[in-house]
């Protein structure tokens, strides 16, 4: 067996904690990672895990082993990644994961147009909601929007800024008033968006403060701002949502845009990916691609 590749499951198995994680990453059968880290135990004469029908943990042996074979593989990444460079070719395989509204609309599109522009790039695509843990995954890259929380290990930029919109439907309008200011926004329904069981408040930025929070009540409580949109043009209340995803609705007519004067919420779009000596050719390409592409989807 190579020992290299060996090293490498072995280091997924303990990155995901269970052999059948990493067969599932490495899309290899579970015996085969098992067989993978056998043959680094009897070539070092040492016990790397311990393992139970419940769990595995790594030896004292095992431990110091894992710390260098995951630098001895930030090597090897290194290493291939000067020659892909050399190249000026992006290639391999692209495992990212995103949000999944964002990422059909906007984020998909782009990494698409960029693999038919370099044909040795692999996409492998994942549209989640909750947000998956990127160095659990394994994944080279992420799409994240608003805040970010521990971003230990990681490497952030940001992409693009993604401007928010309160709109309603003429119909709704006509029935109930057009509100002429956030105050106003008290005496209307809202079509609320609720995630992870916690409803999301409208923001509006304010000079020099923190941004006022608006918390929206209404008859309707979605997960999905798709659904939200969809429900708005149909006049069942008022939403909060991002200009990209409503743009053609206002063109068309079919949803009003409120508060023109009024500046409108920014929420932040970061690509983060793993620390490592070297960024990876093929993650560079695709974090330039958004960053030039997305702004000019969300202006």
């Amino acid at each position: 067996m190579d020992r290299l590749t060996s090293m490498a499951v072995f280091v997924k198995a303990v990155d995901l904690g269970s052999f059948a994680a990493a067969a599932d990453a490495l899309e290899m059968s579970g015996p085969m990672v098992g067989k993978h880290v056998r043959f680094l135990e009897q070539r070092l004469g040492a016990r790397l895990l311990n393992r139970t029908t419940r769990r595995q943990s790594l030896t004292d042996a095992g431990q110091a082993y894992y710390e260098r074979c995951r630098a001895v593989l930030s090597a090897a990444e290194a290493a291939d990644a000067v020659v892909a460079d050399e190249l000026s070719e992006p290639r391999g395989r692209l495992r990212v994961t995103m949000p999944a509204l964002l990422g059909r609309h906007c984020i998909a599109p782009l990494l698409m147009k960029l693999a038919r522009k370099h044909s040795h790039l692999e996409l492998d695509l994942s549209f989640g909601d909750p947000i998956a843990d990127i160095v659990e995954g394994g994944y080279d890259l992420a799409i994240r929007t608003g805040d970010l929380d521990n971003q230990s290990g990681l490497i952030t930029r940001r992409i693009a800024r993604q401007r928010m919109v309160v709109c309603g439907a003429r119909s709704y309008l006509r029935a109930h008033g057009k509100p002429k200011s956030i105050d106003d926004l008290a005496a209307h329904q809202a079509i609320i968006y609720r995630r992870s069981g916690r409803v999301r408040p409208w923001l509006f930025p304010r000079d020099g403060q923190p941004p006022r929070e608006i918390m929206p009540a209404g008859r309707l409580r979605l997960d999905d701002l798709e659904a939200i949109a969809d429900a708005a043009a149909q006049g069942m209340g008022l939403a909060w949502l991002p200009c990209w995803l409503v743009r053609e609705r206002l063109n068309n007519g079919a949803l009003v845009g409120l508060f023109g004067g009024q500046p409108e919420f920014l929420y932040d779009c970061h690509a983060l990916w793993p620390r490592s000596p070297r960024m990876p050719l093929k993650v560079r390409a695709a974090v330039d691609a958004l960053a030039a592409a997305l702004p000019k989807l969300m202006p």
